[in-house]
């Protein structure tokens, strides 16, 4: 059978080496053109792009798939079934009507719960208990087709995103091998998603990571779980932005939101309800990463200090 796959980041690449040691007919692995990061913007290749190559297999990469180059080519490539897994694009309808077993979607999360871009950030932000993956059918709307197979796991109470991404997606390839295997020998049919039951999990933006110390500390704690690295739960210290890296759930009573306390070498910070956070790891502006007993040795705090707020502003 002629697979196409379709995925860019670190979590789609797990299925895909599943895949090809299966035995799979793999024609093609689509992904997202190059992009540039870091201080220097150099180019960097999807995670996906990285893997393929290694597997020796052959990588396109079309900027958009609303155009008639891209059409051309999957019309090439004539697959029976397209496996997507993180490939941060919609399909449009045509695509979706090539190949004869459809398109196949390893989702992060158990369908309807988090629809959307960010299912795993959302989950852990919202300190959600229990997540999983699940393999569904695509169809035209937003992760609304119906699934196939699902899988549960807990979220660890200090579990960040990307440990919780590498373990679903070590879960996801082994559903979607079998999820495969079971369409094409027509064992297993999918089920209607339940509408009313839906919730949306929207693309990460910038102001996702500002922190506001009024929440309580348990909400803080999750979106510090959530959005690092990306895009960075970030406070202000003495005019200059501070990254909070790691954080820790305590029950031990804080000052005002905001207020900084070092007691028994350990940093903690007010937060709403009257609690108090533990800040593990920080990392203040134009320096490396420290700890918090070594924030509080390096830089002399004056009584009242405060962690304020980022803004845009």
């Amino acid at each position: 059978m002629n697979i196409a796959y379709m995925g860019t980041s670190a979590f789609a690449v797990p299925t895909l080496t599943r895949l090809f040691e299966e035995g799979f007919h793999i024609s093609a692995v689509v992904t997202q053109p190059d992009k540039p990061s870091g201080r220097g913007q150099r180019m960097h290749a999807p995670p996906v792009k990285v893997k393929a190559h290694e597997l020796q297999l052959q990588v396109y990469q079309p900027v958009t798939l609303k155009d008639d180059q891209a059409r051309a080519l999957f019309e090439v490539l004539q697959p029976d079934m397209i496996v997507v897994v993180a490939y941060g694009k919609i399909l449009p309808p045509w695509l979706l009507k090539l190949p004869g077993f459809g398109a196949l979607n390893l989702h992060g999360s158990l369908l309807p719960k988090y629809r959307g871009a960010a299912p795993i950030h959302w989950a852990v932000a919202n300190g959600e208990m229990e997540t999983g993956v699940c393999t569904m059918q695509v169809e035209e709307g937003l992760d609304t087709g119906p699934v196939y197979l699902s899988e549960k796991t807990t979220i660890e109470p200090d579990e960040t995103v990307p440990q919780l991404s590498e373990r679903l997606a070590i879960m996801g390839r082994e559903l979607m091998v079998r999820t495969i295997r079971s369409v094409v020998d027509g064992s297993l049919k999918p089920m209607p998603q339940d509408q009313n039951q839906a919730t949306m999990a929207p693309m990460i933006r910038r102001h996702h990571g500002y922190i506001d110390w009024r929440d309580s500390a348990i909400r803080i704690h999750n979106q510090v779980r959530a959005f690092n690295p990306w895009p960075g739960t970030v406070t202000r210290f003495r005019g200059r932005v501070c990254k909070i890296l790691r954080t820790r759930h305590i029950s031990a009573a804080g000052s005002e939101p905001g207020a900084i306390g070092s007691e028994k070498r350990s940093l903690t910070v007010g937060c709403g309800e009257g609690a108090a956070l533990e800040i593990l790891e920080l990392q203040p502006e134009n320096r490396k990463p420290i700890s918090g007993a070594d924030f509080i040795n390096g830089v002399r705090l004056v009584p009242g200090e405060k962690f304020e707020r980022l803004t845009d502003n």
